[in-house]
């Protein structure tokens, strides 16, 4: 019998898979899917959670977000805490592209200013702002120069010009994770990473001008400002080949602390250290110098393409309306509290696609939405559209206050190139505006590649674990 067979259903979106199903298996797993999802689970999915609710320390469950698949070692949307003293941490747990992650910047222009010109502003966007494989900018940087961006983050931008002190108060943490230490840092990382600072990539990630079209909760749009029609701009990128190589150093030496601390696991992908261990501290520092990489990376993105929209338009800082909204990482491993039976215990959270949802009065949430609670940015596919939900207090309930992190893939790669060459580009992309460097990455990326991400957060809508607000529609995107 399959694992899928063996899912219970225990109420409307929430599938449990119950501890003991496999061997060693410590905690059950919970996915939360509604019905059409749960017909494109892949049974793969489930094997890899389920195969990290067998590793030391884990605590309570592992939670499955609905827009799941399949990932390295444990699945993309899966969220798992181990115990801070006695428990592990696992990079393939966290993921190669270490805080990818999304930025939602509003502006004061309306969707009828940009339609007319969406085209030639993307193409003036596409000059500006570097994206696609292996894509460097004007940014070069030297080790030592490297080394204050792993510590500053977001706050390392602002300080060379790129956006205003105002905006570290609207991002995840403040743009700076404590913990980082350069020094845990390889120097091919370094290397990796000397050029590509300000550079969207490839694969999924895009700047896109979007458009608020809809509205759920006018109240809560209007004190985070914005609404109907308002043009805002989605930054979702990550830490390039800083974040990636630190990831590939460090499962290096996951797996040769396994033998060295003996710790038996049901696939090499999850390789990992107790977070106590020299090694285990060690990536943690590592991974946040990367993230740290990352916050600054989608800085300098977002204020690159406001700034070439400014100048498209002709206008002051002050009448575009500059104001970033929140920025939040999607692969992280983060030390936080949660209560568990009564107790409140410390915890390493490991998110893979997954997205912090805090609820209301969390001193997690900056102060500016304390009181509404933290903005969730789920960017959706090209094509379709995006979501911002604000975190509500059910999710440190059933997701260690998490929730899911996008649409969530459907097809691969290669089937996504055949459905191109097949139908057409153009027939594929209808009125959209795409621009790119190249073509390979836009025919892997297109709409019918994912899942439909309105089905993917009314699951955690309905949940109660982040609240819909508005949806946004792209105008125009800019792809790797």
């Amino acid at each position: 019998m399959g694992l899928k067979e063996q899912l219970v259903q225990v109420q409307p979106f929430v599938y449990k898979l119950p501890e003991d199903t496999i061997q060693g298996q410590k905690v059950p797993v919970y996915f939360y899917l509604s019905d059409r999802l749960f017909e494109t689970l892949e049974e793969d999915a489930i094997r890899q959670a389920a195969n990290a609710a067998t590793l030391p320390g884990v605590k309570k469950a592992i939670y499955v977000m609905p827009d799941v698949h399949v990932g390295y070692g444990f699945p993309v949307g899966g969220v798992m805490a181990t115990d801070a003293e006695e428990g592990i941490i696992s990079p393939g747990s966290v993921g190669y592209d270490i805080n990818c992650g999304v930025r939602l910047i509003a502006t004061n222009l309306t969707a009828d200013m940009v339609y007319p010109v969406r085209r030639e502003l993307m193409n003036e966007i596409l000059k500006n702002v570097p994206a696609g494989v292996g894509s460097t900018g004007k940014i070069k940087l030297s080790k030592s120069q490297m080394e204050e961006v792993a510590v500053k983050g977001a706050r390392w931008a602002v300080e060379q010009g790129f956006g205003f002190w105002e905006d570290l108060e609207h991002i995840e943490s403040g743009g700076a994770l404590p913990n980082a230490d350069p020094s845990k840092v390889s120097k091919e990382a370094y290397e990796r990473g000397s050029d590509e600072l300000g550079t969207v990539g490839s694969g999924n990630h895009f700047v896109e001008i979007q458009v608020v079209d809809e509205v759920y909760d006018e109240d809560i749009a209007e004190r985070l400002g914005l609404k109907l029609g308002q043009v805002c701009i989605m930054v979702h990128s990550g830490s390039r080949g800083f974040g990636h190589q630190v990831c590939v150093d460090y499962l290096k030496v996951a797996k040769e602390a396994l033998r060295k601390y003996k710790i038996d696991i049901p696939d090499m992908q999850l390789a990992c250290m107790p977070f106590n261990s020299p090694e285990g501290r060690a990536y943690f520092s590592a991974m946040n110098s990367a993230a740290n990489y990352a916050f600054a990376n989608r800085q300098i993105l977002g204020f690159l393409t406001a700034d070439t929209i400014r100048r498209f338009f002709g206008l002051s800082w002050k009448d575009l309306g500059y104001r970033l909204i929140y920025d939040l990482a999607h692969n992280i491993a983060k030390l936080e509290k949660h209560k568990i039976d009564g107790k409140v215990l410390k915890l390493v959270v490991h998110r893979k696609g997954a997205t912090r949802a805090f609820p209301p009065f969390n001193p997690e949430v900056p102060p500016a939405y304390r009181e509404l609670g933290q903005p969730v940015l789920i960017p959706g596919d090209v094509g379709r559209y995006s979501f911002l939900l604000v975190g509500q207090n059910r999710s440190m309930e059933i997701s260690f206050g998490t929730a899911c992190h996008g649409a969530g893939r459907l097809m691969s790669r290669s089937k996504a190139k055949e459905f191109v060459r097949r139908e057409g580009l153009e027939k594929v992309l209808g009125d959209l505006v795409v621009v790119a460097r190249g073509k390979g990455t836009v025919a892997e990326e297109i709409p019918q590649a994912y899942k439909d991400v309105s089905e993917v957060v009314r699951v955690v809508d309905s949940l109660g674990i982040a609240k819909l607000v508005l949806r946004l529609k792209p105008l125009g995107t800019l792809k790797g």
